[in-house]
């Protein structure tokens, strides 16, 4: 599993807080939460986007910030769109390759 993740090129990461880089997503009761993208993983031939809360004026830095992690396919017009990772040990592999990646960054 390792493997595959370190010798596959199509890791992407964003760490910046431009406003471009906010994905707002509507839930099945019709709300819609924003989230700042920071990174799509491929695992086991499929791609994962990591998200996390998008911050407003009223959170700091130092709040605590969860990330999801939402399997990456496509609708019937072929655009992309993000759904439940419903399996935990497939969540927790791809947040697994994301830290892996972070500190190997950290490491150069």
């Amino acid at each position: 599993m390792t493997e595959d993740f370190n010798n596959n090129n199509d890791v992407y990461f964003d760490f910046s807080d431009d406003e471009e880089d906010i994905i707002e997503l509507t839930d099945e009761d019709g709300i819609v939460e924003r989230f700042q993208y920071i990174a799509t993983i491929p695992y086991e031939g499929e791609e994962y986007v990591l998200l996390t809360n998008a911050m407003d004026e009223e959170q700091d830095d130092e709040d605590y910030a969860e990330v999801v992690v939402l399997k990456i396919e496509q609708d019937e017009n072929g655009e992309d769109i993000y759904v439940s990772c419903d399996e935990e040990d497939t969540r927790q592999a791809v947040f697994d390759l994301f830290q892996q990646l972070l500190e190997e960054e950290d490491e150069d």
